[in-house]
């Protein structure tokens, strides 16, 4: 997955480039991506790989702050 942000929702920057993620049951298919402080008001999750099944499926997606 790689994660992009954008101030205007046109434009978007990585924030975290694209790496692979396990999606464990026993985690509850949770995954946490860190990345450094940005001022931005839109999110972009891409699914770049899945090498267990040729599609993917995001059903939530949060921000926080820390």
């Amino acid at each position: 997955m790689t994660l992009g942000g954008s101030t205007d929702g046109t434009t978007f920057t990585t924030l975290k480039s694209s790496a692979a993620h396990t999606f464990d049951p026993s985690t509850r298919n949770t995954v946490t991506l860190t990345f450094p402080a940005a001022t931005q008001r839109y999110f972009r999750v891409t699914i770049t790989a899945n090498s267990g099944w040729p599609a993917g499926q995001v059903s939530e997606f949060r921000i926080w702050t820390s």
